[in-house]
């Protein structure tokens, strides 16, 4: 289900400021930059527009750390014009000078924290929540008496299309009520009706913005992406200071690992979305090894719906309640093995069934390389218990 074809008009400038990123964002800012007489050089450079690359960094900076996203409590008073004028030419500098970077670690990084502010804004913002919801959603119905206890019904479309990309039980069609084509996002886990559906929009949010960047960054050429330089090195330098602090590891110990979680770990590092096996596999076979559960939750930092309390219970968890990872058929299953025939041959064995057996060869073969030879090592011959999955 595409974005509605129809958008909703919006009217309200200090909306359009503080969610700069809707589909009738872009004529907005437009219209600030034509108003103001201010062209992407001045923006870049300009003395007076100091103020508005401060926001765009701190928007940057917020989303890199990943300490909870985007700020939604601004400093910017968005009731007056130069309010509004800084805070959605923050948004299109930050936007910018991601793209700019090229640099997909951190696309997913100020997504997320754009989505995530998006979508604490609209769990509590009552009287712009239809207007929000109809420029993402087919349609939307609300049940009540507009109070905390209304209940949202979202098209059944639009909830199979968006509802694989968050976890979670409650997320699960069949645990949904569907009446005549419309599911119920019911109030649950502390959480009310609108900020369940504010967590639903905020994937079609995500969706938006990415498809934004790759379309911008497609047209922007070296000359223009060379005028973001300074700005892009600074911030990909704190990303890399970041990511390194939050994965340390050695060589030493990836030169074993098989493809399968050495791709579940870069994928989660380059900020996709990796499936349920694909997470639960992740820490599960993180156990086995006997890494630290503070290194697996780390793994899993750059995952665009990461957070830091769900993450830590559900791996303690996987270690308490110690999960067998899945064997190569159920990771085959679950589009979770990266390998063709041909790739690697040792994944091309007929006697690799489990991803444990994969690190015990390189193991025994870096033994090898390096002891006594002795008499070969029949490498089919493995516990029983790696053939679970």
């Amino acid at each position: 289900m595409p974005m509605p074809l129809v958008l909703p008009r919006i009217d309200d400038d200090g909306l359009l400021a503080r969610y700069p990123f809707l589909p009738q964002g872009s004529e907005f800012i437009k219209r600030v930059l034509e108003e103001n007489g201010i062209s992407i050089e001045e923006l870049i450079e300009a003395p007076w527009l100091e103020g508005v690359r401060v926001r765009g960094r701190i928007r940057l900076v917020d989303s890199v750390l990943q300490e909870g996203g985007v700020d939604e409590s601004s400093t910017v008073d968005i009731s007056t014009e130069i309010g509004r004028m800084t805070e959605a030419l923050s948004f299109l500098h930050a936007m910018l000078v991601v793209c700019a970077s090229f640099d997909e670690r951190l696309l997913a990084r100020w997504i997320e924290g754009e989505a995530s502010r998006a979508d604490r804004l609209l769990g509590i913002d009552s009287d712009s929540f239809p207007l929000i919801s109809g420029s993402y959603l087919s349609g939307i119905r609300a049940d009540g008496n507009g109070a905390r206890d209304v209940e949202y019904w979202v098209p059944l479309a639009d909830f199979i299309e968006l509802c694989p990309r968050i976890s979670g039980n409650y997320w699960r069609l069949v645990n949904r009520p569907v009446i005549g084509g419309w599911v119920c996002l019911d109030a649950g886990a502390g959480e009310s009706s609108r900020e369940r559906t504010a967590r639903l929009i905020k994937e079609r949010i995500r969706e938006h913005l990415h498809q934004g960047c790759l379309d911008r960054m497609e047209r922007m050429d070296d000359e223009f992406a060379a005028m973001f330089a300074e700005p892009v090195e600074r911030i990909t330098g704190l990303l890399s200071e970041r990511v390194e602090a939050e994965m340390p590891m050695t060589v030493a110990i990836r030169e074993d690992w098989p493809p399968c979680f050495e791709s579940a770990v870069s994928e989660l590092n380059q900020g996709v979305n990796v499936n349920h096996v694909g997470r639960v596999f992740l820490a599960a076979f993180s156990r086995a090894l006997g890494l630290p559960r503070e290194q697996t939750c780390n793994f899993f930092a750059n995952a665009p719906d990461y957070a830091a309390d769900t993450t830590t219970y559900q791996v303690n968890q996987i270690y308490e309640r110690e999960y067998t990872p899945h064997g190569c058929p159920a990771l085959k299953t679950n589009a979770r093995c990266p390998v063709q025939v041909g790739d690697d041959s040792l994944c091309d064995q007929e006697w690799m069934t489990h991803p444990l057996k994969y690190i015990r060869a390189k193991q025994r073969r870096r033994y090898q390389d390096t002891a006594t030879p002795e008499a070969p090592v029949d490498e089919g011959e493995e516990s029983s218990s790696a053939n679970s999955s």
